[in-house]
């Protein structure tokens, strides 16, 4: 909101007009959140310390992990906390876009407080019911997806990476199903990937940034005609929500790199993952997503795996699923996990940028 207040000024001191810009306010974005995170984290983790919201370890996970027991959770609200700030200074709030993705995101963190604030504050193990999670995620990922076509922000059309048209048309309410399937999707696969130090944390910073220069892309017309991509009026906006994302998540990984001061909880993770899948909607790059966030997606496909083998044929078909405990039990040290696991994340992510060429 600071970004429209200042931006007024521009008609009388030419200086201003640099807010109009997108690049300039996501680097003011991202720089801002770096600090905010920084800052307010400690304060946020003293706070859940002192109310004893510890993380609560599985028994039957790694022998590894029961060390980990009582480590503050829920710090996604550093997350958010952080990333409100810098949105309210470089955000343009007229974006439906940006409003749009925001709605998701404050809808996912509410969601994600009240089951972690259950189970660590309450001691309800089981938090919200499954089904009372998925029935919010596609109630929420539904409504958005709905007035994002009733308002002409996006159409029903399907884009597949390497072809410069649109596959086919869903229709409306073809495209709501699958729009919100790749929103809720998404949420729960980095929530699935939060199970090591600062293991989601990676990925979600290469997957935001990589969202930024595709919404940017997708926002520029000229850019967007050259590399055959769908315009989509005014979702450049989002390359702002995206790098304030950015800085909040490695504002937060200041304390949550191996060895974990605070966990992010499904309060950071719900959240987070939504906002992505929307950004991906939002810039009609949903396959693409697959490869961007293909961390989330084998981390999510091994959960699947491995209960569907357990029910058809009583065998594991990994050690531990999600995967990143398989590797844990195998011998890798978590730390070479992580750092792994976000190498990986990056070079998809380049990967992807480079298909924009291969139309």
């Amino acid at each position: 909101m600071l970004y429209h207040w200042l931006y007024s000024f521009s008609s009388e001191y030419s200086f201003f007009n640099i807010f109009r810009y997108i690049t300039f306010r996501s680097l003011v974005g991202f720089l801002m959140a770096v600090l905010a995170g920084v800052i307010i984290g400690w304060p946020i983790i003293k706070k859940i310390k002192m109310l004893q919201f510890g993380q609560i370890i599985r028994n039957d996970g790694p022998e590894s992990h029961l060390k980990k027991a009582g480590t503050p959770t829920m710090g996604g609200m550093i997350i958010f906390l952080a990333f409100f700030i810098s949105l309210l200074i470089s955000g343009n709030f007229t974006s439906l876009p940006v409003l749009a993705t925001l709605f998701v995101f404050i809808s996912y963190f509410i969601l994600g407080f009240c089951d972690d604030y259950l189970k660590v504050g309450r001691k309800n193990t089981k938090g919200i019911s499954a089904k009372g999670k998925l029935a919010w995620q596609f109630l929420t990922a539904g409504v958005v997806t709905y007035f994002l076509l009733k308002y002409n922000v996006i159409d029903s059309q399907l884009y597949v990476p390497f072809l410069k048209e649109p596959l086919c048309d869903l229709g409306w309410w073809g495209y709501v199903a699958f729009a919100s399937l790749v929103i809720v999707g998404s949420s729960n696969a980095v929530n699935l990937t939060d199970g090591l130090d600062g293991l989601a944390t990676g990925p979600i910073i290469t997957s935001a940034i990589c969202l930024a220069i595709l919404t940017y892309i997708s926002g520029h017309k000229d850019i967007a005609n050259y590399l055959f991509i769908p315009y989509i009026e005014g979702v450049g906006e989002l390359a702002v929500f995206a790098f304030a994302l950015v800085g909040a998540a490695i504002g937060f990984l200041w304390y949550n790199s191996y060895p974990a001061q605070v966990f992010m909880g499904d309060t950071g993770s719900l959240s987070i993952g939504g906002a992505l899948g929307a950004m991906a909607v939002l810039a009609k790059s949903e396959f693409l997503f697959v490869i961007i966030g293909g961390v989330f997606v084998v981390e999510a496909l091994s959960v699947i795996i491995q209960v569907i083998s357990y029910k058809l044929r009583k065998k594991r078909v990994f050690k531990m699923a999600p995967i990143h405990h398989h590797f844990e039990l195998m011998g890798w040290p978590e730390p070479k996990v992580i750092v792994r696991f976000w190498i990986v994340s990056a070079l998809l992510a380049v990967m992807a940028i480079a298909t924009l060429k291969i139309r």
